[in-house]
């Protein structure tokens, strides 16, 4: 199953998107700008692979809902989201709101 839903941080709109796979999970909040997503997201790919796309995202390990991605510190994030002030450690909603 596969839902979609806006969610609301500090007046900005993101969506959250949740998609039940077998034995997982997999969670993802964005907008137009970036992303943050569970530990499915694979950070080294994006930042070596990818690099020349400039992917703006973070990663948090350990989080089941979209409620835990956002309350989480992000494990990892990209180059370029390190470039827009976001960092490890931040949580997923306030590396969101560096997004906009």
């Amino acid at each position: 199953m596969i839902t979609l839903e806006p969610i609301v941080i500090e007046g900005k709109t993101f969506n959250a998107t949740t998609v039940a796979l077998p034995k997982t999970t997999l969670l993802v909040v964005s907008n137009d700008k970036g992303y943050i997503m569970c530990g499915a997201l694979d950070v080294g790919l994006l930042n070596d692979k990818l690099k020349d796309r400039n992917i703006l995202a973070g990663r948090a390990t350990g989080v089941k809902t979209i409620d835990q991605l956002l309350e989480a510190p992000l494990e990892s994030v990209t180059l370029y989201a390190e470039q827009k002030g976001i960092v490890a450690g931040m949580k997923g909603k306030d590396a969101l709101l560096k997004m906009v």
